[in-house]
């Protein structure tokens, strides 16, 4: 069998070497093919593998190379879909691999695919400040963006104008695309977004949130590492006010 790079997860958490890489070693597991051609398998494991210490995924963003993190990431997503979907929805048989990601179930015939849940998260800039809230699900001290699940039957604008309004009672225009990037924690898609404000006074929705403002990007508070979307729309926003002051006559 040929060595293939191996994501391995025991409880949750990746599984690297020593030296905090992803090792390559010979086994089964789920499958699945990069578009570099790169042949990569996940698979969990009830014990640790001797040679391996566990590692939680977030913080593997801070010891692998970038691509590498995003295998395990996609590794992860993977298993998670594999665990959780294992009978038909439609007649309850149990289902069977049919390509490296799809599951078929014999009795009805139904091809299944692992499902994204999108969620949308957006900056509101008013001048040189930013509206920053905290979660009340978030377990370390830190502010970050609105955000929240896109809904059935809208649109990704729309759900960033409902987010807004449901957790701040605000009023944006100018809502642009950043960016987005894969979140499997445990199967989502971030969808970023800039808005403008627009009006309304600050209200808080309690029952998601602990704590918000607007902050000044020049004294901010706790916000996320550099791994999410938040802190790439922080980072952007406060890159892009600089220049534009700089290049002011």
């Amino acid at each position: 069998m040929v060595n293939v790079q191996c994501y391995i997860f025991h409880n949750g958490q990746l599984l690297l070497t020593a030296d905090n890489k992803v090792p390559e070693l010979q086994g089964e597991g789920m499958t699945f093919a990069l578009d570099d051609g790169t042949e990569c398998r996940a698979w969990d494991v009830d014990e640790v593998t001797e040679g391996l210490h566990p590692v939680d995924l977030r913080s593997s963003y801070d010891m692998l190379p970038l691509t590498d993190y995003l295998r395990a990431g996609k590794a992860a997503e993977l298993l998670h879909w594999h665990k959780h979907h294992r009978y038909c929805g439609r007649c309850g048989t149990l289902l069977e691999p049919r390509t490296e990601l799809s599951k078929w179930c014999p009795t009805c015939e139904t091809e299944l695919w692992p499902q994204l849940s999108p969620a949308i998260i957006v900056l509101i800039h008013r001048g040189e400040d930013i509206l920053l809230v905290r979660s009340r699900s978030f377990k370390r001290d830190y502010y970050g963006l609105v955000a929240g699940f896109v809904e059935f039957g809208e649109s990704l604008e729309e759900c960033v104008k409902r987010e807004i309004k449901e957790e701040t009672q605000l009023e944006v225009d100018n809502i642009r695309y950043f960016g987005s990037q894969p979140w499997p924690y445990p199967q989502g898609l971030m969808i970023g977004f800039m808005a403008r404000y627009k009006a309304g006074e600050l209200r808080l929705q309690d029952e998601e949130l602990a704590a918000g403002g607007w902050f000044s990007i020049h004294h901010l508070p706790n916000i996320p590492k550099p791994l999410s979307m938040a802190r790439k729309l922080i980072d952007n926003y406060i890159q892009n006010h600089k220049l534009i002051n700089l290049n002011r006559p």
